[in-house]
This record gives structure tokens, C-alpha cells and sequence, in this order.
């Protein structure tokens, strides 16, 4: 009896195609996922440099200071269900029976 890798049909026709390999999708994902990152921390640093400049009477518009802060926190929780889906996803399949 022969066992064939499991492949999802997007990856097996790329693959096939010579299109990507699991690896470079793997890299494609670490690339997004180091971006996305990046992204929320340069929100959250904008975040703090507006509310400093807010205390120390330089930013004269508090509209904006919040507007920043919430950005930040939106970016905030967005990053913490994505980790919060992909834990739960790892943990559904560490259950998996082979």
C-alpha cells in the first residue's frame, strides 16, 4: 500500500506547476507575518511619540493624539487574535490522530 503526502490542492498544483514550494510558501508567510509586526510596533511607537508630545505642550491637537492611540490599539488586538488563532490551530492539530 502506498502513502502519498497530504497536500492542500492549491499547493499540490502549484507545486506541480513549479509555480512555489512548501518552504518558499513558508517563507512568503514569515515574510507577512515579520511586516505585519513591524506595522503594529511602528503604530504603537507613533502612538507614544504623539501622546509625549501632547504632555510636553507641543502637539496642540488632541484629535489627532487619540486618533494615533486608537490606530495602535486596533493594531494591538488585531495581532493578539491572529497569535490567539494560530495557538488554537496549532493546538487543534498537535490533537489530530494520524
Amino acid at each position: 500500500m502506498k502513502i502519498t503526502n497530504i497536500q492542500a490542492p492549491a499547493v499540490r498544483a502549484a507545486n506541480e506547476a513549479g509555480q512555489t514550494t512548501v518552504k518558499e510558501t513558508g517563507d512568503t508567510f514569515q515574510k507577512a507575518m515579520s511586516e505585519a509586526m513591524s506595522k503594529v510596533n511602528e503604530a504603537q511607537l507613533e502612538s507614544d511619540r504623539m501622546t509625549e508630545k501632547l504632555v510636553t505642550g507641543e502637539a496642540d491637537n488632541l484629535h489627532e493624539v487619540m486618533i494615533a492611540a486608537e490606530k495602535g490599539s486596533i493594531y494591538m488586538q488585531t495581532a493578539t487574535e491572529v497569535r490567539n488563532k494560530a495557538v488554537e490551530a496549532y493546538k487543534e492539530m498537535m490533537r489530530m490522530q494520524v
